[in-house]
């Protein structure tokens, strides 16, 4: 149970108009609009958005892709080695005091209050669905805290991050690095902002998470493979409804009213800035952030910024 926090951690870790420029020479658009179809053809869905400076590309991630995806990671790589620069996700900063604390009050994280149990919390069709869960996997979980019973539910018996190729995020980081492209995070948060964060947080609040994993788990199987299939078909829609992208969007940190809030307007600055650069800039965004109502790509089409891709 401690590593699942741990890997939580680790893992949670848009728009003014640019200025008018230069109309960039018929060389350059040649380049960026080559660079843009390679992108495209990798299988993960994208956006662009044509500046005065130059273009962005906005690579909709999902985490944890499975293997039997068919989408072509070497093509993304092919276009981020012609990038100027690359924007990544949010940093998690966790240091060695960060892991101690974690150990000696980990207890805080994974277990209810002292002398509270699942029952306490949860109505009668909650129950009834958690125990019919806990026999199907022999499991039990009424003392557990119920951020990380939807974590087991979702890792250890969904199984949705098991036999997973590099996500999106991966690729990219791998060929900046290789091609010395320059790769900026949107923000850092650190470890110790997230343990508080996460001690801090009543059992309550994570019911909706709870919710949403138990449904994803009785769905079965399929959601997972039907997540990554959507996804490489471009079909964002079906991706942002499958229970499986649902539940990881209502679990921590993206439903916490301060991560969650401070990681989009992040995502939406670091954009913002990219949009007065000159030359091709690639951003890994998740998807949810990305497609979800009010979420980055409705905050610039509402700044009336071109924005080429597919439905959301």
């Amino acid at each position: 149970m401690m590593r699942g926090v741990m890997a939580m951690l680790l893992v949670a870790a848009a728009l003014p108009l640019c200025p008018v420029r230069a109309a960039e020479p018929p060389a350059a658009n040649q380049a960026n609009d080559d660079i843009v179809v390679t992108a495209r053809r990798s299988g993960a869905p994208m956006w662009t958005i044509q500046t005065q400076a130059g273009v962005i590309i906005l690579v909709g991630e999902i985490a944890a892709v499975p293997k039997a995806t068919p989408w072509r990671p070497e093509r993304l790589e092919g276009a981020t080695d012609r990038a100027q620069r690359v924007i990544l996700g949010t940093k998690a900063k966790v240091s060695p005091g960060d892991i101690l604390r974690l150990i000696f009050k980990g207890g805080g994280l994974t277990k209810l209050p002292k002398g509270r149990v699942a029952a306490d919390y949860l109505d009668t069709k909650q129950m009834q669905r958690l125990r019919a869960l806990e026999a199907r996997f022999d499991q039990d979980y009424a003392r557990v805290n119920f951020l990380m019973t939807a974590f087991d539910l979702l890792s250890k018996r969904l199984s949705f991050n098991k036999d997973t190729a590099d996500d999106a995020s991966d690729v990219v980081r791998k060929a900046a690095s290789q091609s010395k492209i320059p790769t900026q995070p949107v923000g850092e948060v650190r470890g110790e902002d997230m343990l508080d964060n996460l001690f801090a947080a009543a059992p309550e609040t994570h019911i909706p998470c709870l919710e949403a994993a138990m449904t994803a788990t009785e769905a079965g199987g399929d959601v997972v493979t039907d997540r990554g299939r959507a996804w490489t078909e471009f079909d964002v829609s079906a991706v942002m409804t499958n229970p499986l992208e649902e539940a990881l969007g209502r679990c921590w940190p993206w439903t916490n009213d301060g991560f969650g809030p401070e990681i989009r307007q992040r995502w939406i600055g670091a954009i913002r800035d990219a949009t007065e650069q000159p030359g091709f800039t690639l951003a890994v965004v998740p998807l949810r952030v990305l497609a979800e109502k009010d979420g980055v790509l409705d905050q610039l089409k509402s700044q009336g910024l071109p924005i080429s891709g597919p439905a959301w």
